[in-house]
């Protein structure tokens, strides 16, 4: 289902450089439309930062909007390459905001499934993979529960080491080193 009528979300998956244009990022747009002088937010990581869509191009067209489902390349106005970072998304301003802690309901697969074998403890600190990025985080356990097995499914707060983009819904994986542990999805905002 296309969702156009929701608030524009893209996350950014790459960063260009077009001489004498500037910075283009690319991604697949996951909701909404955007239009091309249409102000927008870069959100997540670093500092929210106001930019205006300058130029939408998809398969070597140039086009007016982006829509849901589109892979895009959008050019930003006054956005240097080092201003944005795969992990970011480009959004409707005020529509998401970026944040550290939540609560989720995670799943940890079976070592059959291809997880880990053993169980964690107080104080894992993998790697939630949110959109397009890696960050790293801690889990922390429910009152009483000492260790998850794998194949268990448990409530849990994760407290990520820098801000992204996130809203109650959100569905992420659970990684090690690049390896795909868990999934889970954000049932409640902390902070």
């Amino acid at each position: 289902v296309r969702d156009n009528d929701k608030p524009f979300l893209m996350p950014i998956e790459d960063v260009f450089t077009i001489s004498g244009r500037g910075t283009v990022v690319t991604g697949r747009v996951e909701r909404g439309i955007a239009k091309v002088n249409e102000e927008m937010e870069i959100v997540g990581i670093k500092d929210t930062k106001k930019t205006v869509i300058t130029g939408v191009e998809m398969f070597k067209k140039t086009l007016d909007e982006a829509r849901a489902g589109d892979n895009v390349g959008l050019l930003l106005r006054g956005v240097e390459k080092e201003d944005v970072i795969r992990g970011q998304v480009i959004a409707k301003p005020g529509s998401i905001k970026p944040h550290t802690e939540f609560e989720a309901e995670i799943y940890i697969l079976t070592k059959d499934e291809g997880g880990r074998h053993t169980p964690f403890f107080k104080g894992y600190r993998p790697q939630f993979y949110i959109k397009t990025t890696d960050i790293t985080g801690e889990v922390e356990l429910p009152a009483g529960v000492e260790m998850v097995m794998p194949g268990d499914n448990v409530k849990i707060k994760g407290k990520l080491i820098y801000p992204v983009a996130m809203e109650e819904g959100l569905k992420f994986a659970v990684r090690e080193g690049g390896h795909t542990v868990g999934a889970g999805v954000v049932t409640k905002i902390i902070k």
